[in-house]
């Protein structure tokens, strides 16, 4: 299973991220890429709606507390290191585009980090006042997957699993 950031070189959408839930879907419009990386268009979807239980059966038990609880990993995880490859970073639960590796860099923080997303329509920012503090929450418009935090420099991805 492939992490919250995982990256790809080619990958067709999910066959099973339209389907399942209780939720009645809105659409959304996000922006293709093909396996080269290149824009190809953007197409109006429906937004990816599942169960707790079904995105548990999909997910990996820390993928699952983050991506879909807004959860957080520790930090400087052995797994990171194969997130180093030229490619695109999809979502974990819906593969949509997210981030390209030529917009990655070290932040220090541990985590994956981009100073941009690969098209603005593929995320979406919210604002998270959870602790106690406000900060800019960046999920994945398609399906609500948690990614991170907008810091003031970039936004640090919070889960590069692969478990």
């Amino acid at each position: 299973m492939r992490g919250a950031c995982s990256l790809v070189s080619a990958s067709p959408r999910m066959a099973s991220a339209a389907g399942g839930g209780s939720k009645t879907p809105g659409m959304v419009t996000i922006v293709e890429f093909g396996a080269n990386g290149k824009k190809t268009g953007k197409e109006e979807l429906a937004r990816v709606v599942k169960t707790d239980a079904e995105w548990q059966k999909l997910l990996s038990p820390i993928s699952y507390q983050v991506a879909r609880q807004a959860g957080t990993e520790r930090p400087l995880r052995e797994i990171h290191g194969i997130c180093t490859t030229h490619g695109l970073y999809r979502c974990i639960c819906c593969d949509t585009a997210l981030f390209s590796s030529e917009t990655k860099f070290e932040s220090g923080t541990g985590w994956p980090s981009f100073w941009e997303p690969i098209a603005r329509e593929n995320v979406a920012e919210t604002t998270d006042r959870s602790l106690g503090t406000e900060r800019t929450a960046v999920s994945c418009r398609l399906c609500d997957a948690h990614l991170g935090h907008v810091s003031m420099t970039a936004l640090a991805l919070r889960d590069c699993a692969t478990a």
